[in-house]
């Protein structure tokens, strides 16, 4: 494998690689926790089509199943029954309850996980080189173009603890990307930024993304963080969740800070909220708790 990435057009005049991947299906998927008496119905019957290179944001109140979905995608547990499918490949349902565990589809969480002994650039590296896929050498000059592509460059010899919040973010995304998964999957990953920086990072994920071109599913409560970032918005129901609706965001990429003073984004912004709302109402009244 060459060390640099090789980048193309995309459709929409980004750059991206030439051949997209990352289509996933969610088909009818069930989740049980607990058993007896205890057993509870956190998703029911749940379907959603994500098409490749899309960023796709799932919204909806606390205890939805939002987690759970991604957790399923990623092989951190099983469903009870459905299925979920990667590129038309079964990931998990009948037959096999739990995805296996995959470098083709990588976990960015709401807490760092950067290894604090380590520079910035050997966190970046460390995915393939640990994997064989990659030697020293090449998994360094590749993550190194990675640092230039994203913004980074100056910040490749820091070490975690003496970088900035937003810095971290976006190291822990190229590393998550160095191992080129066709799914992305980000857990609030924003949550504790403050809202300059949270701003900053939305457009310098945009650009990542521009140059990737891999699809992300992406969980958020912050409903305008869904619509400036988002191909598709998700909308599940109050537990057990399904999706209720899909918002198709009809803006166009790149997407910069300007777009939200416009009048289609407002639009957007209220008619997700008035869906979400009536949801976050079931569950407030139910009293649910995060799932």
């Amino acid at each position: 494998m060459s060390a640099a990435l090789c980048w193309t057009k995309s459709p929409d005049g980004g750059a991206g690689p030439a051949t997209l991947r990352g289509a996933v299906r969610i088909d009818q998927v069930i989740k049980y926790y607990g058993s007896g008496r205890s057993r509870v119905l956190a998703v029911d019957r749940c379907s959603l089509d994500i098409a490749a290179g899309d960023i796709c944001v799932v919204v909806g109140p606390s205890g939805c199943g939002k987690t759970t979905l991604l957790n399923a995608i990623a092989g951190f547990h099983g469903v009870s029954g459905g299925a979920i499918y990667l590129d038309g490949r079964l990931l998990c349902g009948p037959g096999k309850d739990t995805a296996d565990i995959g470098a083709d589809r990588i976990v960015v969480f709401q807490n760092g996980a950067l290894f604090p002994w380590k520079t910035n650039l050997e966190n970046v590296a460390f995915g393939p080189r640990v994997r064989g896929a990659l030697s020293r050498p090449d998994a360094l000059a590749k993550a190194r173009a990675m640092f230039v592509d994203a913004g980074l460059r100056g910040h490749e010899d820091d070490y975690p603890g003496a970088s900035s919040s937003g810095v971290r973010r976006r190291v822990e995304i190229l590393r998550a990307l160095m191992n080129e998964p066709a799914v992305l999957l980000l857990d609030e990953p924003f949550r504790a930024l403050d809202a300059l920086t949270k701003s900053m990072m939305h457009e310098a994920l945009l650009a990542i993304h521009a140059r990737s071109r891999g699809t992300v599913f992406f969980i958020t409560h912050d409903l305008e963080e869904a619509i400036f970032l988002g191909t598709r918005v998700a909308i599940m129901t109050s537990r057990p969740g399904r999706v209720k609706r899909v918002i198709e965001v009809d803006m166009p990429y790149p997407r910069t800070r300007a777009i939200r003073g416009s009048k289609r984004y407002r639009e957007i912004v209220q008619e997700t909220i008035a869906v979400v709302h009536e949801e976050a109402r079931k569950a407030y009244d139910l009293g649910e708790k995060e799932g």
